[in-house]
């Protein structure tokens, strides 16, 4: 499928060499000022080229809207959007089209298709992220209006860790640094660690932490369609990703009851939580506290060492990948993960009926 949501919704289109990335964005609420500068400052995030710790391909993702936006507003109507594609070199990967790659999907998408576009990856690419970015920046707008913001930053890179809560870190300030973290010390120390990866020719993952504030309480549901179940699938749609979990997460398994649970407090006639160790959601519906939540990446597949594979054959080879690529992923994921999020929690809300 490449269709993602239920009311708000989002069909991708386009390969990584192909013309064009593009979407449709439906069930988009009429009426509301929807800034193209503003979805452009957000592919500006996502781009390639942005600091030596990413991929030189120089592409400027430059945003161009077909239809559903009228006099600056959204108009309800399907809006349509393409962003070119400029700097294709897929004769970086003619030697590649009979070689499937460790990790990658190329195996498995002609095991399933029968036919694979080998040039970066085809539709199996990260490039294919732009419609997301495009989708996202337009649902954070709107959900602006309701007092609803949404904060992701890079919390782990390699083994370099950022071990503070999110409420002890200036979130403002995560795009001051080319790896999206807001603590200057861990911040350098994850440049280096980039750095020192990318001149041995290997690639490092890392974690996106993600937390989502003013998100009223009761949005959800409790069985099947719980609020963390959605939330996960859109993360695990993420290319690269590897994990996903809220709250305490995995660390919930080592606490006692008495550790974990929340206990309720009344502040200003208002019932909330004390504490948040269930990261905003409980029994699959919002608490009205800050869902907090984090996606684990793997490190990326195409490296610069040699390796051992097949070909179309069968026959096992040995090859080292050329051409342009992340050595980490997760910087550039920082505004993809907030899209995500964003097109979840408007489809939820209007299901709701909060809008």
């Amino acid at each position: 499928m490449n269709t993602i949501g239920k009311l708000y919704t989002l069909t991708s289109f386009g390969e990584s060499h192909g013309e064009a990335m593009g979407g449709i964005v439906d069930g988009c609420p009429a009426g509301y000022i929807l800034s193209p500068e503003e979805v452009q400052r957000e592919l500006d995030r996502r781009r390639p080229g942005q600091s030596d710790l990413t991929t030189a391909r120089a592409e400027q993702d430059r945003v161009e809207f077909l239809s559903g936006i009228f006099e600056g507003k959204s108009t309800g109507m399907p809006i349509g959007f393409i962003v070119r594609n400029q700097d294709q070199r897929s004769r970086d990967y003619e030697a590649l089209k009979e070689v499937y790659r460790p990790s990658h999907a190329d195996y498995t998408v002609e095991a399933k298709y029968g036919i694979r576009d080998y040039r970066g990856g085809g539709r199996s690419s990260a490039r294919e992220h732009v419609a997301r970015v495009v989708a996202g920046a337009i649902a954070k707008q709107v959900l602006r209006t309701r007092g609803i913001s949404i904060q992701a930053y890079t919390s782990r890179i390699g083994s370099v860790e950022v071990n503070k809560p999110y409420t002890e870190l200036e979130l403002n300030r995560i795009d001051e640094s080319v790896v999206r973290c807001p603590d200057e010390r861990i911040a350098r120390e994850m440049e280096t660690l980039i750095r020192e990866v990318k001149a041995d020719g290997d690639s490092v993952g890392g974690v996106v932490s993600c937390v989502i504030r003013g998100l009223p309480a009761g949005v959800g549901e409790p069985v099947f369609d719980r609020f963390q179940a959605r939330l996960g699938y859109y993360m695990m749609g993420i290319n690269a990703a590897k994990g996903f979990e809220y709250g305490e997460g995995f660390h919930a398994a080592a606490m006692r009851g008495s550790e974990h649970n929340d206990v309720f407090v009344t502040e200003n006639g208002q019932i909330k939580p004390l504490t948040n160790h269930a990261g905003g959601i409980l029994g699959g519906i919002t608490s009205g506290a800050d869902v907090y939540f984090r996606v684990a990446f793997k490190p990326v597949a195409t490296i610069g060492k040699e390796q051992q594979t097949v070909n179309r054959s069968g026959e096992e080879i040995r090859f080292s990948a050329h051409g342009r690529h992340d050595p980490c992923v997760v910087p550039r994921a920082v505004p993809v993960v907030e899209s995500m999020a964003a097109m979840v929690v408007l489809d939820m809300l209007l299901e709701a009926g909060r809008f």
